[in-house]
């Protein structure tokens, strides 16, 4: 694969972008080691996995903490592992739920499986069922924003509240700059991309990193081998893998905006504003949308994935939001 098309990719895949709050970048040095008391590392996270066994598939999990239940929801090409900074710091308040979407992480759907938005939001109805949970806070990143807005139209009674990061809204979905990874994987050359990065982790700091995060030259071997590994492991999975690109278009929030419109949950936005594939501006429109909105925090620093860099962001949002809920 040409290097060109290689960075055109992770470029897409992630961010770089725009504006305020005051955070400071001394802050993202905490990159990968939650509370220093009780960090969660690759290790202790693949240990506290769990599986469902749904009519969609055997759903990989991690359930921890105590109280109410938060559902936290992932990105693209990541799984549950992005949310354990904010989880170590929030097991104390909520039950913390961290799925892997069909087609991403450790999930195993069968053959044929749809992987599309509206199946993944089915899907966690149903995980949520299964553990016999009525009703969550939803904690989402990225793809997971566009999930989250789905579950909430369609079974509005499940959800307590939002916390929206840099994610898919009506007017942007999918993104203009996710258009040529899911051609790659038209093109079926999308997981031969993304495998190398297991063998060659300093082009995964130099690319996917840069492109996601502040501090890429802090991303972890064991964190790029923990996302990379389950999607090019076999000839299935890497299939699955391109499919659940192919499955980002058409819109799969077409006609969203009116029922958003009408929801009366409370929603915090909390936006990294160095991304340049979900901007402030899409931001702003889920803040004038959502009725109940509690505003907006920018992360100055923040890519993509600033979740991983800035747990702590996370956590304080969701405290607020829930007390204020």
């Amino acid at each position: 694969m040409q290097r060109r098309q290689f960075l055109q990719y992770s470029l897409a895949t992630l961010s770089a972008g725009a504006a305020a709050s005051l955070i400071a970048p001394a802050q993202a040095h905490g990159l990968f080691s939650p509370d220093p008391s009780s960090p969660t590392d690759a290790a202790a996270f693949r240990a506290m996995r769990r599986f469902a066994e749904l009519p969609f598939g055997r759903i990989a999990y991690v359930d921890h903490g105590r109280g109410k239940a938060a559902l936290f929801l992932h990105g693209a090409p990541l799984n549950g592992f992005q949310w354990r900074g904010a989880i170590d710091r929030l097991t104390a308040y909520r039950r913390c739920i961290a799925p892997d979407f069909m087609g991403l992480g450790y999930s195993e759907v069968p053959e044929g499986q749809s992987l599309a938005a509206a199946d993944q939001a089915a899907m966690l109805v149903a995980l949520l069922d299964k553990l016999g949970l009525r009703e969550v806070d939803i904690v989402a990143s990225d793809c997971g924003v566009a999930v989250a807005q789905l579950l909430l139209v369609r079974h509005p009674e499940r959800v307590r509240s939002l916390l929206l990061t840099n994610g898919d809204v009506e007017i942007d979905s999918p993104p203009a700059k996710v258009k040529p990874v899911i051609d790659m994987a038209r093109q079926g050359t999308l997981a031969d991309a993304t495998a190398k990065w297991l063998t060659d982790r300093a082009l995964a700091r130099a690319t996917f990193g840069a492109a996601a995060f502040h501090a890429p030259d802090r991303l972890a071997d064991e964190t790029i081998d923990y996302y990379v590994t389950p999607l090019v492991g076999t000839p299935l999975r890497r299939q699955q893998y391109h499919a659940f690109h192919l499955a980002l278009e058409p819109n799969p929030l077409k006609g969203i905006e009116a029922k958003l419109k009408r929801s009366q949950v409370p929603v915090r936005i909390v936006w990294g504003a160095s991304d340049d594939i979900f901007a402030m501006a899409d931001a702003a429109y889920l803040d004038r949308t959502f009725p109940q909105s509690r505003g907006i925090r920018p992360v100055p620093d923040g890519k993509l994935f600033f979740q991983e860099e800035y747990p702590e962001v996370i956590a304080e949002e969701a405290k607020r939001l829930w007390r204020a809920g």
